[in-house]
């Protein structure tokens, strides 16, 4: 199999725009780790633009990685990918992600919290639960962020006990699914899927990114990943992708017309005026195939392009792990510090977004020339000149 060149760059790009939308987190109504003083709806219509179908991308992206990956190695796969995704998120839990959950106590905890850090970091390594307000307690430890890796491996479980122990089903499985998504079918069937999901599950499982309850995204996430696995090889579906890739942006463009008129125009609200049940089912099918034509155009286009193994790619393709573990925290960090200098959104915001990139691509410059905190951050084990060198042979980057 050979590399993915296209689908390296759109996993490159889908993490550089998951920083960014964290940096809009801060300055957004919903609830956050911490909130700017200056919070407000006016980013929310930009954020909608990218929340329904970004990590639907990177867990279909994933898919297809494991398949490769699977190909390349069945024997230690399993270890192998364990190694890179568990201990990382093992170590992200208890140092990377603690400083946000620190933040978000000394902000909200009624009468703030000023016992300092490292007493903070106790507490929170002995799952203390009395980080209390109005009855909402702060569960610690906790993989805030993190919660990807998570649904990463359990996922990657999942294929590799499908591949390893059934993999006469899996293929034929994968040329059912290749002779319906060749065609328009492509558009159709993922969409529908997606959107009897949404239906069905949405109002009645709040997304929690806490893995035992959270259904309604298993039934999106984990679909799309088995569908990145079962059509990883298969030339025709990633053809009808780019065969229909103008009709899936037109859909997208439609679909986020719809989506910004109904949150932000149509005068309805939960809290205050419900919408009719059947304008919010309309609402939900729209969502999914807004979802879904968004990720179909974007390979779709992305297929289309005659992409170089260069050395910016193999930089950024080290890159993007360890810059997605840190990101979040810097961001919460630099968030809250900023604050006493109180300054003008339209500089602190840029601000931020700089903070950011700068600091986590600092923190990745670090990580990879010791060996040691290599595999802290998903790296393999090598000297630090290899991380940019070709690679032969390589498969899609996980």
């Amino acid at each position: 199999m050979q590399r993915r060149l296209d689908l390296d760059w759109i996993r490159i790009a889908a993490f550089g725009l998951l920083v960014l939308y964290h940096c809009g987190m801060y300055y957004v109504s919903w609830d956050w780790h911490v909130k700017s003083p200056h919070a407000s709806e006016t980013l929310e219509p930009l954020m909608m633009l990218s929340s329904p179908w970004r990590l639907s991308l990177l867990f279909l992206i994933s898919g297809v990685a494991t398949a490769f990956l699977f190909a390349k190695r069945p024997g230690g796969f399993l270890g192998s990918r364990s190694w890179r995704l568990l201990l990382p998120l093992a170590f992200g839990m208890v140092v990377i992600v603690t400083p946000q959950a620190y933040y978000e106590v000394v902000e909200n905890l009624p009468g703030g919290y000023h016992d300092g850090y490292l007493a903070f970091w106790g507490r929170y390594l002995s799952a203390d639960d009395t980080f209390c307000r109005d009855g909402d307690c702060l569960d610690v430890p906790t993989w805030n962020h993190l919660w990807f890796v998570a649904y990463l491996w359990v996922y990657t479980v999942v294929a590799w006990a499908l591949l390893r122990f059934a993999p006469r089903a899996m293929d034929k499985a994968g040329d059912w699914l290749a002779a319906r998504l060749s065609g328009i079918g492509i558009l159709l069937w993922p969409a529908l899927l997606l959107a009897v999901a949404r239906v069905a599950l949405v109002g009645r499982f709040e997304s929690t990114h806490a893995l035992v309850d959270d259904w309604y995204n298993h039934a999106q996430y984990l679909p799309l990943f088995l569908l990145g696995v079962l059509v990883a090889a298969r030339e025709d579906v990633w053809n009808a992708l780019h065969r229909w890739r103008w009709l899936a942006l037109g859909l997208a463009a439609a679909g986020y017309a719809f989506i910004v008129w109904y949150f932000f125009g149509s005068g309805f609200d939960d809290e205050g005026t419900p919408p009719p049940e059947a304008l919010r089912m309309l609402q939900r099918t729209v969502w999914a195939m807004f979802q879904w034509s968004t990720i179909a155009a974007i390979l779709g286009f992305a297929r289309g392009i005659a992409f170089r193994d260069t050395a910016a790619l193999r930089y950024l393709r080290d890159a993007v792990f360890p810059v997605y573990i840190l990101h979040q925290t810097i961001t919460v960090v630099v968030a809250h510090n900023l604050q006493p200098l109180e300054l003008p959104v339209a500089a602190e915001g840029p601000l931020l977004v700089l903070a950011t990139f700068g600091l986590s691509f600092a923190g990745f410059e670090i990580v990879r020339r010791v060996r040691w905190l290599r595999p802290l951050f998903g790296l393999k084990l090598s000297t630090p000149a290899t991380t940019i060198a070709p690679v032969k042979g390589a498969t899609v980057g996980g």
